[in-house]
């Protein structure tokens, strides 16, 4: 059985009681990364075994793992913060077990793009999660098809190319178009700045330097 643990984004009482006993009983937990998951596994007196499973060795240790799971041994794949599969190692090694006949179960749990939408103030009956965008091939052409989408947009964006993005997103939907920006959700210095898209560019081109992982939230076109 492989179990798709979500882990706090930044808030460590943000896991359910049933993740917390998922993660002490599997025989093994695949990591992101194995010193920053182990924060929280010592924070909740959990001493499963760990190993590391990222972006990098996926293909290589994804057969490892399932070796294991064939045997009878539970894995719980995590990642540093959020839902596994969601901008974070996970779909590979779910897909693998689908097709090799492993059960899967996901728990629900903590992932920023709910919390940034809910708190936003834009309409949430429709919308489009489109994670961070490509860094360089294809971006002008993503950006010009979320420019006539009538849905809510979510992207997620590092701090050091927040302010790129934002000016990407002026250029394509303009720079009226209402919007948020969350960052560092859950933890000490949370923050929300909501207005129009020229409005938060400006607010955070005059940070000296933006820290924390964003999410920005965008109004649907008209």
């Amino acid at each position: 059985m492989l179990y798709l643990v979500p882990t706090p984004i930044g808030n460590l009482e943000d896991i359910t009681y049933r993740a917390v006993r998922v993660l002490g009983e599997v025989d093994l937990i695949a990591c992101e990364d194995t010193r920053t998951s182990g924060v929280l596994l010592d924070h909740y007196d959990i001493d499963t075994p760990t190993t590391a499973y990222h972006d990098h060795n996926e293909r290589d240790k994804a057969p490892q793992l399932l070796t294991r799971m064939r045997a009878g041994h539970d894995v719980a794949l995590i990642s540093d913060a959020g839902s596994p599969g969601i901008s974070d190692p996970g779909f590979y090694l779910t897909r693998a077990c689908w097709e090799e006949g492993i059960d899967v179960t996901a728990l629900p749990g903590a992932t920023a793009l709910t919390p940034a939408l809910t708190a936003s103030g834009l309409p949430s009956d429709r919308f489009v999660f489109e994670g961070f965008l490509p860094k360089k091939k294809g971006r002008q052409t993503r950006l010009g098809e979320l420019s006539t989408d009538p849905r809510t947009v979510i992207l997620y964006e590092a701090p050091y190319r927040l302010l790129r993005t934002l000016d990407d997103l002026i250029e394509h939907v303009g720079p009226d178009r209402q919007a948020a920006v969350a960052r560092e959700l859950t933890k000490k210095y949370e923050e929300i700045e909501r207005g129009t898209l020229s409005e938060v560019r400006a607010y955070f081109a005059a940070y000296e330097k933006v820290r924390g992982e964003c999410v920005i939230v965008v109004h649907g076109a008209d």
